[in-house]
Order: C-alpha cells, then structure tokens, then sequence
C-alpha cells in the first residue's frame, strides 16, 4: 500500500461524493451512473487489496493485523452495501447514499495507509 494508490482511491471517493451530492440536487433517481461510480470505487480498493496482498506475501510486517484486516473488509464492503441501499430505495435520495459510502471509503483510506505504516496502530 503506497500513499500514491490511497491519494488515487480517496480521489475517486471524493468525485463520486459530490457526484452522489450532485444528483440529489438535481432530483435524479438511481441509475447506471450510480452503479458505476460505486464499481468504480470498488475496482480501485480491488487493486488495492491486491497490492496489500503482494506486500505481505513479500514479507511487510503488520503491528496491529486484527484492526487492518478489519478496516480492509470494511472498506471494501462499504461501496457495495451503499451500492445496493441506493439500488433498492431509487428515489432522489440514492445519490446522498452512494456520496455518504464514498466519503466514509475516503476517511477509511488514510486510515488502512496509517495500519500499514504502522504509525496509527
């Protein structure tokens, strides 16, 4: 995990907030550009998964390994269950669901990087 991958996923967390903001002001229902905002998040923590995967096979040292693990789980499991809250109340008020996911995915992005580096455990 690189503070450049975790930049890049908070990123995108952010433009899919204010995207998830936007269509609630707008009165926009849920739709295809909602589910794919939230695949996109999910696709960039995927990666993510991947490249923590191949630091600890590679030897990287956790100090607190329940907290990371269960920050990771988390955080991957957080667009989804945003994904399908939206998916199933399609009123203008899925956006604000997919936004509050997203940002709760930002905030839980510096956080998995702190673990990592072993300076937050």
């Amino acid at each position: 995990m690189t503070p450049v991958l975790v930049g890049v996923g908070s990123a995108v967390a952010v433009v899919v907030m204010l995207f998830g903001f936007g269509t609630t002001l707008a009165g926009r229902r849920f739709g295809l550009l909602h589910a794919v905002a939230v695949g996109l998040i999910e696709a960039v923590l995927l990666v993510q998964t991947a490249v923590v995967l191949v630091g600890l096979s590679r030897g990287h040292d956790l100090a607190d390994a329940p907290t990371f693990w269960g920050y990771l789980a988390g955080v991957l499991l957080i667009p989804v269950l945003a994904g399908l809250w939206a998916w199933t109340e399609p009123t203008r008020w899925a956006g604000t669901q997919v936004a509050l996911g997203a940002l709760a995915v930002a905030v839980m992005e510096w956080r998995l990087l702190q673990l990592w580096e072993g300076t937050g455990a």
